[in-house]
């Protein structure tokens, strides 16, 4: 039995009995007799009841809880001590405004509760960093140094993992390597969709889905950064990206992906993003014209004469007159560095000594 269907059985009986008063009341100005019209009335407020309650009662009550779930708990508190902080203002006001002649007397003071509770409620929420940072204070026998503070907030950094990087795998290599400080924090909602890629009808989506399981067994194996799956959820939203965003801003923390869209999405709220796209190209060799290079020609360039090669970090080099050279180990000087939607392309010519790849 469902808390609404309760509600409506309440809501029933109390139109009811109010339309059973409403039809005595107008029995008096007619010749119909009394029962008739508590009778009519009062099944009409039954009806009422049961259509209008839900609308009065669990209805608000759960858009209501929806908004709160979306704030974060930081701004709840600060909205709490703004109100407080107002209705202390208004009180001090409401002796002297009471001595006021009638009627401002007894409209001034309920004006001044509103406004005030208002606009504490507004300056504490707005300078709520501001004023939590003056709470925070370190305890005794602890280090005060403004590096260890550092330290220990690196520690407690939470980031969000979305479905799309735990399937590419890169995370884990990036993980080991002690760049990422703070726990990897896993959604219920993101473990389940991962879960269902991984029992997809489809091969292919049943191979990323089974990779990303053994990229989260691994990641739970090592201790360099800790992993943790909560339970949490946001109520009211369906799709995945949009509770990262908004789980995001409730825990003031960002989110790892290499999701363009949710890059995107996330970008126009606020939200930091950590994009594991963006820290590939960000740590590819940097090269200028003139430089030498050592690269092994796999197959031919789209121009006449062209070779291509790829350095280690997946970049591709296109060599002049390297079609002669393929499967060969070759010394090129760099000429042009192009840097496209694509990612970045080396151009180079021939020069030096070759060997040929064993």
């Amino acid at each position: 039995m469902s808390i609404e269907f309760v509600f409506r059985l309440i809501g029933m009986v109390l139109f009811a009995v109010l339309g059973a008063y409403l039809g005595a009341f107008f029995s008096q100005y007619s010749d119909q007799p009394k029962e008739m019209y508590v009778i009519v009335i009062g099944l009409v407020g039954a009806m009422a009841g049961i259509i209008l309650t839900p609308f009065l009662t669990t209805r608000p009550a759960r858009t209501i809880r929806s908004i709160i779930g979306r704030v974060s708990a930081q701004t709840l508190v600060a909205g709490l001590f703004g109100l407080m902080a107002g209705l202390i203002v208004a009180a001090l006001l409401a002796f002297p405004l009471s001595m006021l002649p009638e009627p401002y007397r007894g409209i001034i003071p309920v004006v001044v509760v509103l406004v005030c509770a208002y606009l504490g409620v507004q300056v504490f929420i707005m300078r709520q960093n501001d004023i939590f940072s003056l709470f925070r204070f370190n305890l005794p026998g602890k280090s005060s140094s403004s590096e260890e503070a550092h330290g220990q907030a690196e520690k407690s950094r939470t980031i969000l993992l979305d479905t799309s990087v735990i399937i590419d795998g890169r995370i884990s290599d990036i993980a080991r390597t002690g760049f990422l400080v703070g726990t990897l924090l896993i959604p219920r909602f993101v473990l389940n969709e991962l879960q269902y890629i991984a029992d997809s009808p489809d091969s292919l989506r049943r191979q990323r889905g089974r990779r990303g399981m053994e990229v989260l067994s691994q990641l739970q194996k090592d201790t360099v950064v800790p992993l943790r799956i909560s339970d949490i959820d946001v109520e009211g939203v369906k799709e995945v990206d949009d509770k990262l965003v908004i789980l995001a801003r409730q825990l003031r923390c960002p989110i790892l992906t290499n999701d363009y869209n949710l890059n995107r999405i996330a970008d126009l709220q606020g939200v930091a993003v950590l994009n594991v796209n963006e820290l590939a190209n960000a740590v590819k060799s940097v090269l200028l014209p003139g430089e030498p290079l050592n690269v092994n020609i796999i197959q031919e360039g789209k121009e006449l004469g062209q070779g291509v090669g790829y350095l280690d970090d997946g970049t591709m080099v296109v060599i002049e007159d390297g079609r002669e050279h393929i499967n060969r180990q070759v010394d090129v000087t760099v000429t042009k560095v192009l840097q496209t939607a694509a990612g970045r392309m080396i151009f180079a010519r021939m020069e030096g000594r070759e060997e040929l790849v064993k």
